[in-house]
């Protein structure tokens, strides 16, 4: 039973250490990251590059975009003119403002 229990283990490693090194399943588990925060930016229409930016910054939500300013959203890498429109139009429409 003992060399069973070992066997387990050893093949869970083996399954770990491949895993690992197949960028797929580590792709999968980066979008997977994206996935359970972004329904929100889904929903408005921003592209991947730029919900990938906001996630990757910290902000989930149009709301959490007061703790930021527009021009240090403007310098995130993947945020682009129309994302930046789309974001200054929810916040409007939200009666929020950026970070001074």
């Amino acid at each position: 039973m003992l060399a069973s229990a070992a066997k387990k283990a050893a093949a869970e490693r083996r399954a770990e250490k491949t895993a690992s090194a197949n960028p797929q399943t580590h792709a999968a588990q980066e979008l997977d990251k994206y996935e359970a925060h972004d329904s929100q930016w889904r929903q408005i229409g921003l592209d991947a590059s730029a919900r990938h930016a906001l996630i990757d910054d910290g902000l989930f939500s149009v709301s959490d975009l007061r703790k930021t300013s527009l021009a240090a959203l403007k310098e995130l890498d993947g945020m682009g003119p129309n994302a930046i429109r789309i974001l200054v139009a929810e916040m409007k429409k939200a009666d929020l403002s950026f970070r001074k």
